[in-house]
């Protein structure tokens, strides 16, 4: 195979279900990223309170942790396919009720806040069963590719999503944003249902609390895995800032919808551009190395977006946290998915959203708390000079992190299926 620094997309040129389930998740990362950004808007409207905004993160932050890691030992346990089916019909569901109290002008903050835990609890627990997908379908030698395609999906839906919404949220409100996610979700389930049955190998007896403490058994014995869990954690929960975008974006751009989308588009074009160069990621020797340089980058980037009182500066420091955040997510993401056994992956791949979906809820509602006792500025900043210190800390305390070698699992999985 000859390495080169672009993105590799062999996985979708030599897996179909691979190919089906990728257009499904970039249709429904699009339309999720448009929602995120009309949940802010409707409700900073409806409260002008930074503390409200931060709200979002707990309505976020608490089903996907609780449930993303029972979610965990379901994929462990049963069909994974079905699994995704039935979660996805719940954030359905959920996506149009947003969309009916939106067009019926209900006005209600704290109902927008519990739709969006109903949906977030939905996703949350089909996630880890999708996620697992990705290493079921594809060879070892591929994994790395097809989780910074994943990725990459992710990033165009940040580049477009957050834009699309401040020109739909400009001209007709929240209301079609709303439905434009559900109708995704619905059209995304077309890859799903194609694929073949996809129940785990060697997983666990049933689902419950002592599959679930097994799983924090074997994460705990894995030291390689704990290290990306904290680093996930400590740009999350340290270094997130979008919480702070309504009120950046009124304090310095005077409240314009259209640019409190273009900070998410900021962070995305930073992280398309990483993903397209994304060979020189995946084939790293060292994922665990790479990751923590890259969460270090992303804390001083957040630390300038706090500095910076200009749109371009701003965006500049927004786009560099992007490029770092897709690094770490594709890095991160390989270690984990060569690491761990298919039996396990489901709760593994639940402990990792937990973290790198709740996590970023934890930290909305840090930064809303520390904005509303000092400034938006003083909580980006500090939040980012925390994430700094706090990955130094886990590179000196987790050396098997920086030493994991991706090219000693492949060789593995090569020398079991007997190529060498």
């Amino acid at each position: 195979m000859v390495r080169t620094g672009l993105l590799d997309i062999s996985p979708l040129r030599t897996s179909p279900a691979f190919r089906r389930l990728w257009i499904g998740t970039a249709a429904i990362r699009f339309s999720g990223q448009m929602a995120v950004v009309a949940v802010l808007y409707q409700v900073w409207e409806l409260t002008h309170n930074p503390l409200w905004t931060g709200a979002i993160g707990v309505a976020t932050a608490v089903p996907t942790t609780v449930l993303g890691l029972f979610g965990g030992t379901i994929a462990d346990t049963f069909d994974r396919r079905p699994v995704v089916l039935l979660t996805s019909l719940g954030a359905i569901v959920a996506a149009a009720l947003l969309a009916v109290q939106a067009i019926a002008g209900i006005g209600s903050a704290p109902l927008v806040l519990a739709l969006v835990a109903v949906q977030t609890s939905c996703t949350a627990l089909g996630w880890a069963s999708r996620r697992a997908f990705i290493p079921t379908l594809l060879p070892k030698s591929q994994v790395s590719a097809g989780v910074a395609l994943d990725l990459l999906a992710f990033q165009v839906a940040m580049l477009g999503g957050p834009a699309l919404a401040g020109v739909l949220l400009a001209t007709w409100g929240p209301t079609w944003v709303y439905a434009v996610d559900a109708l995704a979700i619905l059209l995304s389930l077309y890859g799903v249902a194609r694929l073949p049955s996809m129940r785990p190998e060697g997983g666990s007896a049933r689902a419950g609390l002592r599959a679930t403490g097994a799983g924090v058994v074997f994460l705990w014995r894995r030291p390689a895995l704990r290290g990306v869990l904290a680093a996930d954690l400590a740009a999350t929960v340290l270094a997130i800032p979008v919480a702070l975008f309504p009120i950046i974006n009124q304090e310095r751009f005077g409240g314009d919808p259209h640019t409190l989308g273009l900070f998410l588009t900021a962070v995305a074009v930073g992280g398309t551009a990483s993903a397209m160069l994304s060979g020189a990621v995946t084939n790293a020797t060292r994922p665990g190395a790479v990751m923590l340089g890259a969460v270090g980058i992303w804390g001083l980037a957040m630390a300038g977006f706090g500095l910076f009182d200009s749109l371009a500066g701003t965006l500049i420091c927004l786009a560099i946290a992007g490029a770092a955040d897709n690094v770490s997510v594709t890095s991160g993401g390989t270690l984990v998915q060569l690491e761990t056994p298919d039996g396990f992956r489901g709760r593994i791949n639940s402990a990792q959203y937990a973290v790198g979906a709740g996590g970023p809820g934890i930290g909305d509602a840090r930064a809303g708390l520390v904005a509303s006792l000092t400034s938006a500025s003083a909580a980006a900043i500090s939040g980012g000079l925390a994430c700094v210190l706090a990955v130094a800390v886990i590179a000196v305390t987790h050396p098997a992190m920086r030493r994991w070698r991706q090219d000693a699992a492949v060789n593995q999985e090569a020398v079991n299926l007997g190529y060498s």
